[in-house]
């Protein structure tokens, strides 16, 4: 008897702070909201059906945030999910606030980070959560106590793992004196590799890279364009072929796509089953 391999094993897996493995391929949940990131989604028996089928596809690691609506997608990944299976790692964030549609700042302080994640915890309905990430460094408030306050948790064992969102190699290391720290999530996609150096470093050091947008790909995948012709010749379509690019591009990277519908949800899932050879990896690389 044969196990079939579900689409989002065949990206491989990686082990998250070394105890954790994950499949490479996850799940981003901040477009099951609505627009803005704010409110409850357009069709709710679609989100959890996203969510249910993410799983059914072989998704083990979901990301997250308390201000995805805010507290709308963490609720969703309860009510779909629960009872967690016993490999589901959910990642989730804190460090901004919500003040409207598209309105993010940052607040850093320490009371506030900790009452996020007691919040994260309840929505979730967890006792411990798998991997917390710090949304965004506060500027007002010292790196040290935002990743201090984080540390006190994962002392506490509401926390057990720590992560950093839109960092630069100074920053994570400045906080790697405070605590370990496991993933760095950055916007990084085919068309925007601002954060190479980052990904470079976080390969070398073993500590998860996860790109945020990771399928922006513009004007390349439309019709006629260079992506969409390698996709044609591939028989894949253009957000498979990026989603391959990523995986091939570092064992350390973990892209999260995210949907509100199942039909593209599918569609996603089966890039981690791409192979690129190191031509089309490289002719990939040099169209953007």
């Amino acid at each position: 008897m044969t196990t079939q391999t579900l689409p989002a094993q065949a990206a491989g897996t990686f082990d998250l702070g070394g105890d954790l493995t994950v499949n490479r391929l996850g799940y981003g949940s901040m477009q099951l909201t609505g627009p803005g990131v704010w409110g409850p989604p357009k069709d709710e028996d679609e989100a959890l059906r996203v969510l249910r089928r993410a799983v059914e596809l072989g998704v083990n690691f979901i990301d997250t945030a308390d201000s995805y609506g805010p507290a709308v997608a963490e609720p969703l990944i309860a009510k779909a999910l629960k009872p967690y299976s016993d490999d589901l790692v959910i990642a989730t964030k804190g460090g901004l606030t919500r003040t409207g549609p598209n309105e993010w700042p940052p607040v850093g302080r320490p009371e506030y980070l900790r009452q996020e994640a007691e919040m994260s915890l309840r929505w979730l309905g967890l006792e411990r959560i798998d991997l917390y990430q710090l949304h965004r460094i506060d500027p007002q408030v010292p790196l040290e106590d935002q990743v201090g306050e984080l540390k006190k948790l994962q002392d506490e064992g509401k926390i057990r793992h720590i992560g950093l969102s839109e960092v630069t190699i100074d920053q994570v290391k400045a906080a790697q004196k405070v605590a370990e720290i496991v993933s760095v999530q950055n916007l990084f996609n085919l068309t925007d590799r601002s954060a190479e150096d980052l990904l470079d470093w976080s390969t070398e050091q073993n500590i998860a890279f996860i790109p945020w947008f990771p399928l922006a790909t513009g004007s390349l995948a439309g019709k006629g364009g260079v992506l969409d012709e390698i996709a044609e010749k591939k028989g894949a379509t253009p957000s498979q072929l990026a989603l391959a690019w990523l995986l091939k591009r570092s064992p350390v990277m973990l892209p999260i796509p995210g949907t509100s519908t199942v039909s593209h949800l599918d569609d996603n899932m089966h890039g981690a089953e791409i192979e690129l050879t190191d031509d089309e990896f490289a002719e990939l690389s040099a169209i953007a």
